[in-house]
């Protein structure tokens, strides 16, 4: 799976890069003094480092802890992400992270501890409000786990810090090391689904929306709280009966009286990502779709945007009540 390990020396003796070493007896070990070295370069071809990514592992040394965009959160008023990780195993088209970095190789940040202590210092700082720590912005929640041990590491905090909610946004069904422990009440696992249609045109390399289904329902079974997230949107000529087609499918496995919650976007990307991508791959479909630039950011002309998120919130909203329910209006 991985031919390349780049490694920073100075923390090339850390004990999760010497498991990850072991996962991967074969690799080709390059050392390095920091991971831009690597990864920022400019004269990189992302498209073509996309089929066999290295993985680079690193230290990270500051801004552990980010306040998310505003607009984005499922009920909370404090929100924050974090990413232990760049890029993604999946190939999903519509991915905004192809036009943000320059390089497709995964960065692996291995101090843990560094985010976790900045995670426990921001809920210290207002102890009776509920906080919402979101981890799936830049990389994948859980298909990296088996490598990475990411939501084992994190989890355990997470039990421990009364005010502390957690997202683990993931389109992966890598669920073994959940269904293996209790529940977390406060950890919200939120599945991106999209309907066949689409998934199997854009979401390349990622679980069909079927097994992602058939792992949310396992994990709701076992009482973990689950998350729908149906973002981006994506146009097609009959998107209403694909959206209805795929939300009868989710609610017929999915307990909707049960769920934490369901969110719901439209595709869009800012301007300079988006020409970045389309450069990529100008034969994508996606990228001819009806869109357009308002503002710096690249999406459907307004009025289609509005007709989608009001349709589909319509047909979500015969399923879950309102307070469940988190339409993204960024």
């Amino acid at each position: 799976m991985i031919d390349t390990l780049y490694i920073e020396s100075a923390v090339a003796e850390h004990p999760r890069i010497t498991a990850i070493r072991r996962r991967f007896p074969a690799a080709r070990v390059v050392n390095c003094e920091r991971y831009g070295e690597v990864f920022n370069p400019k004269a990189q071809n992302f498209r073509l480092q996309k089929q066999k990514p290295a993985l680079i592992m690193a230290r990270k040394h500051q801004k552990f802890v980010l306040p998310a965009p505003a607009g984005y959160g499922i009920g909370g008023e404090r929100n924050y992400y974090f990413s232990h990780m760049l890029n993604c195993l999946y190939d999903c088209r519509y991915c905004f992270l192809q036009g943000m970095y320059q390089s497709a190789n995964y960065v692996l940040f291995v101090n843990y501890e560094d985010f976790q202590q900045q995670i426990r210092d921001i809920c210290r700082e207002t102890p009776e409000e509920a906080i919402y720590f979101f981890s799936g912005y830049d990389c994948d929640s859980l298909a990296f786990e088996p490598v990475t041990g990411f939501a084992e590491a994190f989890l355990p905090v997470f039990a421990e810090l009364p005010n502390a909610w957690l997202e683990l946004r993931t389109k992966s069904t890598q669920i073994r090391g959940l269904l293996n422990r209790p529940a977390l009440p406060r950890c919200v696992v939120a599945f991106s689904l999209s309907p066949d249609s689409v998934a199997n045109k854009v979401e390349a390399k990622a679980p069909s929306p079927v097994k992602r289904i058939e792992a949310a329902a396992k994990l709701q079974q076992q009482g973990w709280q689950i998350g729908l997230r149906f973002d981006p949107l994506i146009y097609q000529h009959d998107y209403q009966d694909q959206y209805r087609q795929l939300f009868s499918q989710v609610f017929s496995a999915i307990d909707a009286d049960a769920l934490h919650s369901v969110s719901l976007g439209v595709f869009r990307l800012p301007e300079h990502f988006f020409k970045k991508m389309h450069k990529l791959y100008p034969e994508e479909r996606l990228f001819a779709s009806p869109l357009q630039n308002a503002s710096g950011m690249v999406s459907y002309k307004a009025e289609l945007e509005q007709a989608m998120m009001n349709d589909c919130g319509e047909m979500l909203l015969q399923y879950i009540p309102r307070e469940r329910f988190f339409p993204c209006h960024l």
